[in-house]
C-alpha cells in the first residue's frame, strides 16, 4: 500500500513533535516534509531540536535527516506532500492567512490550531463524535473555489476530555441537559515553555485565558447538527466551565456533574453505555483509533494523568470516579440537581 507523502508545519515546536511520534511508524503516512520559523529554516530537524525534544525516546530515524523548510513560504511545501498537519505558533490572523494559502494552493491542512474553530465552513471534529460534519468540506471547497484544498481543526483540548462520554449518553438516548465542568489542565497546553516554574510549582492557576469560552461553546458546535451545509449548534445543553492550569506535564482532567432530562440512567447503566462504546473509527478499525474509544476505570482514585494518559496510544478517554448524590449547591453558573429522586451523576474524565 502506498503511504502518502504528509508535511508538519511548526514541526520542530510540543505539537509539532507530537505529530512526528505519532506519524513517524504510521501505516497510511510517510512524512515527507517538515516546517517550521524561518529561524529554523534550513537546518537538519535533529538538529533544529537538540536540547528541546520532548518526546520520549530518541527523534525517529526517518525524520531526522529531514531538512527544515520556512512554513511562511507556501512553495516549499509544493511537490514534497499531499497534505500539511498544521502546529504553527502564530497568532490568529497569521495562523488563518497561513492555512488558507497551504489549502488555496491545492494542499489540504489538518490543523491543531485555533485559528479556524470558529469558522462557519471549517469541520471541527472529534471523529468519535461528529464524523459527519466532514460534509462541510464539499461547502467550503465549493465556495472558496477549492479543488484538493481543505481545512479541517480538531477542537480545544480539554473538551476532548467530555465530548465523547456526553455523546455516548446522548446516542443512547439519555441527553444531557446541563453540565458543570471543572478542567485541571496539564502545562503541555501552554505550549513550550509553558509558564514559568515559579508558577506552576507548588501552586494552581485558576484561569486560562479564552478556556472557559471555548470550554462552554465547542461542545455544543461538535454536537450540533450539519443542515443545509451548515452547522446548527445543540441548543438544549448548557455548560459551565471553570478551567484551571495544574503541575502536570501531560494529560487533562475534567470533573463534571450532569443534569439529565426525563430521561434519567442509573450509574450502572451509564457505565454500561461507556463500556461498549464505539464510535466511526472503531467500526471502520482505522489505525489511529483506540479501542475503546473510552476507558472506564473501577478504581475509586482513578482517572491519574500519569497513570492514564497513553491509554489507547493517548488517544483514549478515561473515565472513573463515579458518584451518585441529590444536589449540587446552586449559585452563578450551577444547575442544581435536586428533584426527588433525581439522581445526578458526576464523573471525572482524563484525555491526553
Amino acid at each position: 500500500m502506498r503511504r502518502m507523502a504528509v508535511g508538519i508545519l511548526g514541526a520542530s515546536g510540543m505539537v509539532g513533535q507530537n505529530y512526528v511520534r505519532l506519524l513517524s511508524d504510521h501505516p497510511w503516512f510517510e512524512i515527507a516534509y517538515v516546517a517550521a520559523s524561518p529561524q529554523s529554516a534550513g537546518k537538519r530537524y535533529e538538529e533544529a531540536v537538540r536540547g528541546r525534544w520532548l518526546m520520549e525516546g530518541p527523534v525517529p530515524e526517518t525524520v531526522r535527516d529531514l531538512v527544515l523548510g520556512d512554513a511562511n513560504l507556501v512553495d516549499s511545501a509544493r511537490g514534497h506532500c499531499e497534505l500539511v498537519f498544521s502546529a504553527i505558533e502564530a497568532d490568529k490572523d497569521t495562523v488563518r492567512r497561513l492555512e488558507e494559502a497551504y489549502a488555496n494552493n491545492n494542499i489540504p491542512v489538518v490543523s491543531n490550531n485555533s485559528a479556524h474553530r470558529a469558522t462557519p465552513d471549517v469541520p471541527m471534529v472529534v471523529p468519535e463524535v461528529n464524523w459527519e460534519h466532514a460534509g462541510l468540506i464539499s461547502v467550503q471547497r465549493e465556495r472558496r473555489g477549492w479543488h484538493k484544498g481543505l481545512i479541517a481543526v480538531k477542537p480545544n483540548c480539554s473538551i476532548q476530555s467530555y465530548v465523547t462520554p456526553l455523546f455516548a449518553l446522548r446516542q443512547a438516548g439519555y441527553p444531557v441537559e446541563s453540565l458543570v465542568v471543572s478542567t485541571l489542565q496539564a502545562v503541555s497546553g501552554a505550549g513550550f515553555p509553558g509558564p514559568a516554574s515559579l508558577q506552576m510549582i507548588d501552586n494552581v492557576i485558576p484561569f486560562i485565558k479564552g478556556e472557559e469560552e471555548k470550554s462552554e461553546e465547542e461542545p455544543l458546535r461538535i454536537l450540533g447538527r450539519l443542515v443545509n451545509g451548515q452547522v446548527r449548534p445543540e441548543e438544549s445543553l448548557k455548560i459551565s466551565a471553570h478551567c484551571n492550569r495544574v503541575p502536570v506535564i501531560d494529560g487533562h482532567m475534567a470533573c463534571a456533574s450532569m443534569k439529565f432530562g426525563k430521561r434519567k440512567p442509573s450509574i450502572q447503566e451509564i457505565i454500561r453505555i461507556w463500556c461498549e462504546f464505539v464510535g466511526e473509527p472503531q467500526r471502520l478499525n482505522l489505525p489511529s483509533a483506540p479501542a475503546p474509544a473510552l476507558v472506564y476505570r473501577e478504581e475509586v482514585d482513578r482517572p491519574q494523568p500519569r497513570m492514564d494518559r497513553d491509554a489507547g496510544n493517548g488517544m483514549a478517554v478515561t473515565v472513573g470516579r463515579r458518584h451518585s448524590h441529590r444536589r449540587v449547591a446552586q449559585g452563578p453558573g450551577l444547575y442544581p440537581i435536586r428533584t426527588r429522586g433525581d439522581a445526578g451523576a458526576s464523573w471525572a474524565v482524563m484525555f491526553l
